[in-house]
């Protein structure tokens, strides 16, 4: 009998083993997954790839980040194919073998994502821009709720098809060999904007990006095993990271003050509403923004 799947699903867990089980309980058997395993197996998940013969386990030696751990399943994956997604999203076989498709017939194009859903709205993060001092402006300000597609996060509408500068890797095809060839995900990330970089990569090669609104994925957004103001610290530091490495200083200087200015308004509205916890994110990200990761591990 011939290989079913010429692509495999790659993920990166980090204290998520509830959340792995539920999306392997969802899918084939036989379908081929890397976990890759951020936690040194401090919660067995390695235990949940028992019956699944095309599955392996990888640990990655623990604290390496997203990428770091990605390109590890990627680089050791022996398919034409691969499929990112999050042991907190809910794909389908059928959509990910859609995405592997797309990418299939046409080779223009270099990735393809499904859609993140949460709570029946696609999410603000599935894709968007790079960044500009106009984009930065709308997106700070909140102005994006005014103008869905003007910012740097672009979520398409639901059923829409569109392309993008860049994409989330919450449910992404690739082809590996192209993956590898671009250096694969931006290791000097340790979480959040790789997946920028990366878009960046594709566009420099002349490659297309895109985002599949006709394929949506629920996503329990939040749920890993790392607390939410650690999180978005570590997103506000890695926007910092990325607007200094790719973007004149004075203008990344203005995109981080915008940025920085915006989010101390949100920190505002939020505690004058009583939304401690939504207060105390946004203030982590303008601490990320201004100081970096710290002394976070």
């Amino acid at each position: 009998m011939s290989e079913p799947y010429d692509f495999e699903l790659v993920l990166v867990s980090y204290h998520s083993r509830q959340q792995l089980a539920s999306l392997l309980a969802s899918l084939p058997a036989a379908l081929p997954v890397a976990v890759v395993d951020n936690a040194s197996g401090a919660d067995g998940v390695a235990e949940l790839l028992s019956g699944r013969p095309r599955s392996r386990y990888l640990d990655s030696g623990g604290g390496k980040g997203y990428a770091k751990a990605a390109n590890l399943g990627v680089r050791s994956s022996t398919y034409e194919f691969v499929v990112f997604g999050n042991p907190d999203s809910r794909p389908t076989v059928e959509v990910l073998r859609t995405l592997v498709d797309e990418l299939r017939s046409d080779p223009a194009i270099g990735s393809c994502a499904a859609v993140a859903v949460h709570e029946g709205n696609a999410e603000l993060g599935v894709g968007g821009w790079e960044p500009t001092l106009r984009r930065v402006l709308v997106q700070a300000f909140g102005l994006h709720k005014l103008l869905p597609s003007a910012g740097i996060w672009a979520p398409p509408r639901l059923g829409e098809v569109v392309e993008r500068d860049w994409l989330s890797a919450t449910c992404m095809a690739v082809r590996r060999d192209m993956f590898l060839r671009l250096g694969g995900w931006d290791e000097r990330y340790f979480v959040y904007n790789e997946d920028m970089a990366f878009g960046r990569k594709l566009r420099e090669a002349g490659l297309r990006q895109m985002l599949r609104g006709d394929l949506p994925v629920p996503h329990l957004s939040g749920s890993s095993g790392a607390g939410s103001s650690y999180m978005w610290r570590l997103r506000g530091a890695a926007m910092a990271s990325y607007l200094h490495r790719y973007h004149a200083a004075w203008v990344a200087g203005v995109m981080r003050a915008l940025l920085v200015t915006g989010y101390l308004l949100r920190v505002g509205q939020r505690a004058l509403r009583r939304k401690w916890r939504q207060a105390g994110d946004f203030l982590a990200y303008v601490q990320g923004l201004l100081f970096g990761r710290g002394g976070l591990a």
